[in-house]
């Protein structure tokens, strides 16, 4: 394990360097959404009886900031080093792939985690709101930006070139997180569609999320908490497994 703080300083600093581009890029985006959604919805959407719609947009867009800048780190990093072809200078090293693991995840969380504060910090000026309880919050952001994280390492690992990584993205991440109830309450939707949402784990994540800024929620924060642990525990084996055989790393 002794040397994954460097590949991590490395990581971290691969993408700090160009933060205009990985941070204060997708804030700005995150702010759009909140002033052009919170401007035209406002007036016609009701969630929670005590919660304005523009109150409970903020919380979605923080998660789907960190959730979607957590995956792009970890996918990108992966898959620029296998086509620039700087990632043998890596497996020369006698790193293991707990190292491999822990260094790319946490990085990727430390983006994510950064994008995500940036849009709170920004959006707090336009919206109030409250903490019900900052432990659910941070506990489901950590989570959350774990699991897009090793999402990524595995995309990363299978593509081969930049479309593969940027299909799995915008066919797989982008419409998972914007059908998880980041814009809308699952319980404005039919019967049908609501049981389609409990099928995306994506939901989850905001949803437990967002019960930290208002004490409400569409289901128990308990049940999100235990299939979020669950399926980040279920992933992370798999990518050690494919990080430890060397799954398209290695010839």
């Amino acid at each position: 394990m002794r040397g994954w703080s460097a590949l991590f300083y490395k990581e971290v600093l691969r993408f700090w360097k160009v933060s205009f581009q990985t941070v204060a890029a997708p804030v700005l985006t995150a702010v759009l959404y909140l002033l052009i959604f919170g401007h035209v919805l406002a007036d016609h959407v009701k969630v929670y009886e005590t919660v304005g719609y523009t109150s409970f947009l903020l919380p979605g867009l923080v998660m789907m900031s960190v959730l979607q800048n957590a995956f792009a780190n970890s996918s990108s990093s992966m898959v620029q080093s296998k086509i620039m072809g700087n990632l043998v200078f890596i497996l020369l090293t006698p790193l293991g792939h707990w190292s491999w693991f822990f260094a790319y995840v946490l990085s990727a969380m430390v983006r994510g985690m950064a994008v995500g504060l940036g849009v709170l910090m920004v959006t707090t000026w336009f919206v109030p709101l409250t903490f019900y309880n900052p432990l659910w919050i941070l506990t489901f952001a950590l989570l959350g930006s774990a699991m897009l994280a090793t999402l990524g390492l595995i995309a990363g690992l299978w593509a081969e070139k930049f479309d593969q990584m940027a299909a799995f993205q915008n066919f797989v991440i982008v419409p998972m997180t914007f059908l998880s109830g980041v814009f809308y309450s699952i319980h404005s939707l039919p019967v049908f569609w609501q049981q389609v949402s409990h099928l995306n784990p994506f939901f989850y994540m905001i949803d437990g999320f967002r019960y930290g800024f208002f004490g409400q929620s569409d289901v128990s924060p308990w049940l999100s908490l235990g299939l979020v642990g669950g399926a980040l525990m279920a992933i992370s084996s798999l990518t050690l497994y494919l990080l430890k055989t060397g799954y398209k790393i290695r010839g």
